[in-house]
């Protein structure tokens, strides 16, 4: 291949070995052997799955990789059929099709010979002249080789029409057959139901099939993916004037400009056709606009929490006689405003408790399980991540679970069991880490609490909200309309605790206090990037740990705003792996590479595995014959992966804050930079600090903190949950006194 580095190539060639294939994103290395070249070339990138023997096409550029030399970057694979008897014979038993090994795939080859593929196109009935085949056998295989065209078929059109290889294999699982009449016919469908495919992308499709800019559909389905995009940043609705301005942003095409007017009779038409919903904005002005799903969620979990707080239960008796029986068990008195908070949720159906760390939650939940298992009644306890839960189970020595596990989760329908109609068992749910729940998983927890069963919501709302769309909690409280605990005062256990008394200070837009000597807060300050890396380096790998005897891997936790630059977390990550793990034995998945003896960080749920998105185990081992290595999480679970899917992981010496939530640790070290601007809130540094048990360490610029420190409304969100409670409140619900 006579190229130098980065020319675009075209080459047609065998398959000779799948390195490695991720399923889920289509991210696969083969390799492929060009026409009259002597050795097989990597080929990688995101494409549909090829198998061994068969002929490819292959465009893409020619790069030198520093370990793994000469490769192609493939931009597209096309799957051609195989031309030789050897390639017919490994291509058929690749298992391409279910029922043909390398034997049968072998006999069918030497009675066709070189019209083997012409056959099994055309005249599949033929298949039964195969000795030791059987009718049976036959129609299955014939069935399945039309099924496997039909796929084909669907690549080489998508593929002709500007789909790469990875959007391709997602637009055919969605689709299936029909993938090429729906892209022909509504090709920005794909831009909201296909994942990972964007405006821009479905656009690209459409202009390759002719659609026009100025469109009526293609301005529609702009106006619905600013709305999107706009979920992705928080938000449920948006005042119309920002909704304009996201859609004329998104959708000029090369000379085309779109017009204000244009995309307001877009939004009128989507009114019309019930795609959008109109509100009320968090100023009060009816101009807001709502996606259908998230407008109907927030409606529907409005309508449930009046459902639950207006339900006919018995207030429950023997309060004080339960407190005091807590007090003298557990050797602790609690303060009036804890007290009030257990009088509310004997009285009243639903309590929101909330308040910052060392406030006393936990210790109102303890005395709550107490007043119930009194009452003789039965507690579900839950969280929104598996760490959170655990440290619920921890602090109240009773079963807590994930949300999902409560609400039995269904990966393969993508639902959840418990719902209205099959509610989750039990005479009262708790539900910590409150400010974490979105409005999706919002929705789904209110369907599934039965009206007559009590409910109680505690959280930190000051904390960062939810990281999907809405402001779950912090609308429930600002309603005013259901019984709530606002816990301030800090308890004297936690008085002498310099990271209780700073993460209320940056609560307040105070700058945190140095510490000094045996302190559990300090601040060191950095200006730069690199000195900040540096720095936080040799703190978190030599000074800690010999100071405070805590382990650099399991005990300390670095929280950066921002996965990206030279303080995100990727790049600590490289860091410290490369200090604290030089020589574990090295683990290759793509491009990923892990070490026996890593930190590591589960990043979706995994409910075979029963592993969490947020879940941190230990890499224990690795077998390269079978090629699968071993995490150990929480309490010793061993739990194995095969090395293709180890995307599911990824280095956990760092992580971002939104990461951290709901997790505690040890010691954090947390890297505030002005390179963080875009992400820097009062919030996010508060929700940072609160994550450390026993130390907090801030490596931070002063510039970049007195930002972080005055900014407070940047994270604010457009919301309809506190419009639509507001709204039940005129339609005649009392208002419960507030605690």
């Amino acid at each position: 291949m006579k190229s130098g580095p980065n020319d675009d190539v075209t080459l047609e060639g065998e398959v000779h070995r799948v390195t490695f294939q991720n399923i889920d994103t289509g991210f696969r290395i083969v390799q492929v052997k060009a026409d009259g070249a002597k050795s097989a070339i990597a080929v990688i990138g995101n494409f549909p799955e090829v198998r061994a023997g068969s002929r490819v096409r292959v465009r893409g550029k020619r790069v030198v990789d520093e370990k793994y030399g000469e490769q192609i970057k493939a931009e597209t694979v096309l799957e051609l059929l195989p031309s030789t008897l050897k390639g017919m014979e490994r291509y058929l038993g690749s298992g391409i099709v279910p029922g043909v090994g390398r034997g049968f795939a072998k006999r069918v080859v030497e009675h066709f010979g070189l019209s083997t593929m012409r056959v099994l196109d055309e005249q599949p009935e033929r298949l039964g002249e195969v000795q030791g085949l059987g009718d049976r056998r036959a129609e299955t295989i014939a069935r399945h080789w039309k099924q496997h065209l039909q796929v084909r078929d669907v690549m080489v059109f998508l593929e002709a029409h500007g789909a790469s290889g990875a959007l391709a294999t997602r637009i055919f699982k969605r689709y299936g057959t029909e993938a090429s009449t729906i892209v022909s016919r509504e090709p920005y469908r794909l831009a909201i139901e296909v994942t990972g495919v964007g405006f821009r992308t479905a656009d690209k499709i459409a202009a390759g099939i002719g659609v026009l800019p100025n469109a009526t559909e293609r301005l529609q389905a702009g106006v619905l993916q600013a709305l999107s995009d706009a979920s992705e940043d928080g938000h449920t609705a948006l005042p119309k004037e920002m909704l304009l301005e996201r859609s004329l942003a998104l959708l000029p095409r090369g000379d085309y400009q779109p017009e204000q007017d244009e995309i307001e009779r877009a939004i009128t038409a989507l009114l019309l056709r019930g795609f959008l919903q109109p509100g009320i904005g968090n100023d009060g002005s009816d101009s807001v606009l709502s996606l259908r799903h998230l407008h109907a969620a927030e409606k529907r979990m409005a309508a449930r929490m009046f459902e639950i707080a207006h339900a006919k239960a018995n207030p429950l008796s023997g309060v004080d006689e339960a407190i005091l029986r807590f007090e003298r068990d557990k050797h602790v008195q609690l303060a009036p405003a804890q007290r009030a908070a257990i009088a509310a949720a004997a009285a009243h159906p639903v309590l929101l408790l909330t308040g910052g760390p060392g406030v006393g939650k936990t210790t109102i939940v303890r005395t709550l399980l107490a007043l119930f298992k009194g009452a003789n009644l039965t507690v579900r306890l839950a969280a929104p991540t598996g760490r959170a839960a655990k440290r619920l189970s921890e602090s109240t020595q009773q079963e807590a679970t994930t949300l999902h596990r409560l609400l039995e989760f269904e990966p393969r329908g993508a639902r959840f069991l418990r719902n209205d109609a099959r509610p989750i068992e039990g005479d009262v749910v708790i539900v910590d880490e409150a400010s974490m729940i979105d409005v999706i998983l919002g929705d789904a927890l209110l369907q599934a609490v039965s009206p007559s069963t009590r409910f109680v919501l505690v959280g930190d709302v000051d904390q960062l909200p939810s990281v999907g769309p809405g402001a779950v909690l912090r609308d429930l409280l600002d309603s005013r309309l259901f019984s709530s605990v606002r816990l301030q005062q800090i308890f004297r256990q936690d008085e002498a605790s310099l990271i209780v008394k700073n993460a209320h200070r940056i609560n307040n837009g105070e700058m945190p206090q140095k510490g000094e000597g045996e302190s559990d807060f300090f601040i060191i300050e950095r200006k730069t990037p690199e000195e900040a890396k540096q720095t936080l380096l040799e703190v978190v790998c030599e000074r800690i740990p010999k100071r405070f005897g805590l382990d650099p891997v399991n005990d300390i936790q670095v929280l950066t705003p921002m996965h990206k630059g030279a303080i995100g977390a990727q790049a600590l990550n490289e860091e410290l792996q490369a200090r604290l793990n030089p020589h574990g034995k090295a683990i290759e998945a793509g491009f990923r590479q892990f070490r026996v003896g890593d930190k590591v960080m589960q990043l979706r749920n995994n409910y075979d595995k029963e592993v969490w998105n947020g879940d941190v185990g230990r890499i224990t081992s690795f077998d390269e014959e079978e090629a699968k290595f071993e995490v150990s999480f929480d309490e010793g679970r061993i739990v194995s992966y095969e090395t293709n899917a180890a995307d599911e992981l990824t280095l956990a010496y760092a992580c971002t804050v939104h990461k951290s939530q709901g997790s505690e640790y040890s010691a954090v070290v947390i890297p505030v930079s002005t390179a963080h601007f875009v992400m820097l809130t009062r919030n996010l540094i508060y929700t940072a600090v609160t994550r450390g048990k026993r130390l907090v360490v801030l490596i931070a610029d002063p510039r970049a903190m007195s930002l972080a420190l005055a900014e407070k409304r940047r994270g604010e969100r457009f919301t309809q949950l506190l419009p639509a409670l507001l709204e039940g409140e005129q339609r005649g619900f009392a208002t419960p006194a507030e605690a």
